[in-house]
């Protein structure tokens, strides 16, 4: 997609978003703003975010990809990806973060969740199904729904959703960035209007199940036997976003030698960083999503 194209479909989009329909409000936008257009620097990272969408086909690829690149664009605590089921309003959730918390927690909250998720999608919908914000800081919704009270605890306290809809406007995917104060801004808008139909379309993809080629299969036998159980260990504490120092006094070691376990763990992972470490284990199933 070439740059001029995406800029006239940022300017439209833009426009759209700015323009609430049939004299409805918009929802907060978060802080103010000037403008919700957006800068050329952003419309080059998003240009590259929708490139590198196109290589994502496991859930290690999605995790660094929006661990990774999409932070650039839309910078979160938490990401949670939601795909109906059917015709239920039952959802299959996953949730993906490089921070605190932890992310199995956040999904099953999703889940249970009778309060915050019904009114964002209830908004999302009555706002022409345009990207829609809350700010838990100032909503009983930080008290009353448990997922609220979790996001709340991760400081992530703005909500920022946007999802498709089938040719019957029922929701398809609903995906909720839990950002930190200061993080959304009317720019965001259009953006996420832009972005998400490919992070539906790149989610979608890692929910495939396919049958390995036997020399992956190969490649893959006995995972598990990749890292120490000492290694597995700190690498679990690593996925609930804890630091080195953190670790050390959780295991009764010292901070130095947490470090040289994650250095041994990227190393045996052949991987750069401990985004890429948690990425990478989840796809081989050391540990559990």
């Amino acid at each position: 997609m070439q740059l001029t194209d995406l800029q006239t479909r940022a300017t439209d989009t833009a426009q759209a978003s700015a323009e609430p329909s049939s004299g409805e409000a918009m929802p907060n936008p978060g802080p103010e703003s000037s403008s919700p257009f957006i800068d050329p620097l952003e419309l080059e990272a998003l240009g590259l975010i929708l490139e590198h969408s196109l290589k994502v086909h496991t859930s290690h690829h999605f995790f660094c990809w929006t661990q990774g690149l999409l932070q650039n664009l839309i910078r979160h605590e938490v990401l949670i990806c939601a795909l109906r089921n059917g015709e239920s309003n039952n959802f299959h959730v996953d949730s993906f973060s490089s921070a605190a918390g932890e992310p199995t927690v956040v999904s099953n909250l999703f889940g249970q969740d009778t309060l915050l998720v019904p009114q964002l999608i209830k908004e999302w919908e009555e706002n022409d199904f345009r990207p829609v914000f809350l700010d838990l800081a100032h909503s009983d919704m930080a008290v009353n729904s448990p997922l609220g009270r979790e996001l709340s605890r991760m400081g992530a306290t703005e909500v920022f959703a946007h999802g498709t809809y089938d040719t019957f406007g029922w929701p398809v995917s609903f995906f909720i960035f839990g950002c930190t104060p200061g993080s959304i801004a009317p720019r965001h808008y259009p953006l996420a209007a832009l972005l998400v139909p490919s992070l539906h379309t790149a989610w979608i993809h890692t929910q495939f199940t396919r049958q390995a080629p036997l020399w992956q299969t190969r490649g893959h036998a006995g995972s598990s036997d990749l890292l120490t159980a000492r290694e597995q260990e700190i690498l679990g504490w690593i996925y609930r976003g804890k630091s080195n120092i953190e670790i050390g006094m959780i295991l009764g070691i010292s901070p130095l030698t947490v470090k040289n376990h994650v250095q041994k763990i990227l190393r045996r992972l052949d991987v750069l960083n401990r985004a890429q470490a948690v990425g990478k284990a989840l796809a081989l199933r050391i540990l559990d999503g």
